[in-house]
């Protein structure tokens, strides 16, 4: 079987050099291959994956079943009525990839070709609207073997469109699904890479993919926060979700029509304070604007740019404070934002409920700091515009001075003293808000000092960590080795 999963290379001097078949030459390699064999099922835009395979010749060899069950009511009847009525949805696609697969095994005689590996692609999709504010969205998947009569693998994204036309959207899709088959069957030992290769022939500016997930036999190494990590590093996405599962989950789902409070961190370990922040800000921000906890969602947010600042990324260190704060039972966003508007605004995006950031009192003099603003054609003005135009709360946790003085909002000395006046604006509008009943002895405790002790074997560390996590520590070891991923 090795003969045709072997990978696309070329040897140019001492180098390998990948190539990127073209999308012609990726579906003519499948329909050659007699062993792969499968159904299309495709609803929104048009059936243009399919339409490769059938101009590419041989489709005879690959193609069972190719369909688009554009009428609700017939789309009812294949794969049942969801309970909240959409039909661009996860359950939606997983519902189509596993009837389809079904459908094979009942009616295709396995004996007649023993040698066959069965697939199902689908996708279920919204292209952009008439008035074009809506760009669209979709999932898209595939479940396969990758060896006869294995146990089958599923590869599930959800895209979003960029493009502003319904065409060049229906043609992104086509490439996309062209090149998810393809990686299933020549690439599905190496996930990373078989990401990478989704954009073969397709620019970032196209579509973003802000959710992937991995499951099944071939992928049983694979995290999917690892992959989640991937899709941010590689610009393939400004922001990512995960569940307290490790399982990626969509942004969109996650934050629609909730309100949310943001706490962003390095989280290297999570501490009792972090723990702190969190719990009384979450309370004050529910207080205060007279909100529920079932419609509230928490995020903590480690930045792409917290994750470089020891040089390259280092997974494992990653995957340490991912599985803390997972532990924990929290969601966690992986993004690209250095800048806390920008974290805002992507918000914003999702829900327009009431939004709320969660700060150590040194972030909050970095916000009023201009030189995080150069970027901006409005400089500083526009940055604090943009993050406090939605009625943006921001909850600061005190911190010590030099002398052991308790610095909050109130009594805090800017970088810039000129901007006072902004400041105090926001503070009496309400949108500055200082952190009550903290106590005093943990303002001394900084992730930081503690992973120094935990290196050091100084076991004081663990006094600074809430108990859960100093136990996941010392069992898995985190932090203080890196094992091979």
């Amino acid at each position: 079987m090795n003969n045709f999963f072997a990978d696309d290379l070329t040897l140019d001097g001492d180098r390998l050099i990948e190539q990127k078949p073209a999308i012609s030459d990726k579906t003519l390699r499948i329909n050659l291959n007699k062993n792969i064999y499968g159904s299309f099922a495709e609803i929104g835009a048009g059936q243009e994956t399919a339409r490769h395979f059938f101009r590419a010749g041989a489709a005879s060899r690959t193609i069972a079943k190719a369909m688009s069950a554009y009428d609700k009511q017939f789309s009812d009847a294949i794969y049942t009525v969801e309970s909240d009525g959409r039909y661009v949805t996860e359950n939606r696609l997983r519902k189509m990839l596993q009837h389809e697969v079904k459908l094979m095994e009942e009616r295709l005689d396995h004996n007649e070709n023993p040698n066959r590996m069965y697939f199902s692609y689908a996708n279920t999709v919204a292209t952009i609207d008439f008035a074009k504010k809506f760009k669209g969205h979709g999932w898209v998947g595939v479940r396969f073997q990758n060896e006869p009569k294995g146990a089958f693998n599923e590869i599930i994204l959800h895209i979003q469109f960029k493009e502003n036309d319904v065409l060049l959207q229906q043609r992104t899709l086509g490439t996309l699904g062209v090149n998810l088959i393809y990686g299933a069957f020549y690439q599905y030992h190496d996930p990373k890479k078989l990401i990478y290769h989704l954009y073969d022939h397709l620019d970032k500016d196209q579509l973003e993919i802000d959710t992937i997930n991995f499951s099944g036999p071939a992928f049983e190494n694979v995290d999917n926060r690892l992959m989640s990590l991937f899709l941010v590093k590689n610009g393939m996405a400004d922001a990512v979700m995960f569940a307290p599962n490790g399982q990626n989950i969509l942004p969109a789902n996650t934050l629609f029509r909730k309100n949310v409070l943001l706490l962003r961190g390095s989280f290297r370990p999570v501490t009792i304070v972090n723990i702190n922040m969190y719990q009384k800000s979450l309370n004050q921000f529910l207080t205060k604007n007279q909100l529920s906890i079932d419609k509230t969602a928490v995020i903590f947010e480690i930045t792409l740019n917290n994750l470089l600042a020891l040089g390259e990324v280092d997974e494992q260190d990653f995957l340490d404070r991912a599985e803390l704060l997972c532990a924990l039972g929290h969601t966690v966003m992986i993004s690209n934002f250095k800048e806390y508007f920008k974290a805002v605004d992507y918000i914003w995006s999702y829900s327009q409920e009431k939004i709320a950031l969660t700060i150590g009192m040194p972030s909050l003099t970095e916000i009023f700091d201009s030189k995080h603003y150069n970027e901006l054609s409005g400089g500083l003005f526009e940055g604090l515009g943009r993050l406090f135009k939605h009625g943006l709360e921001i909850y600061v946790y005190p911190m010590l001075d030099e002398n052991e003085k308790v610095i909050t909002s109130k009594n805090v000395r800017l970088n810039d003293e000129s901007l006072k006046p902004i400041y105090q604006y926001f503070k009496e509008e309400g949108q500055i808000i200082d952190i009550e009943n903290f106590e005093t002895q943990n303002l001394k405790i900084f992730s930081h000092k503690v992973l120094k002790k935990l290196k050091n074997n100084d076991d004081s560390w663990q006094n600074d960590v809430p108990e859960t996590v100093a136990q996941i520590i010392k069992e898995k070891k985190l932090f203080q080795q890196k094992k091979d991923l």
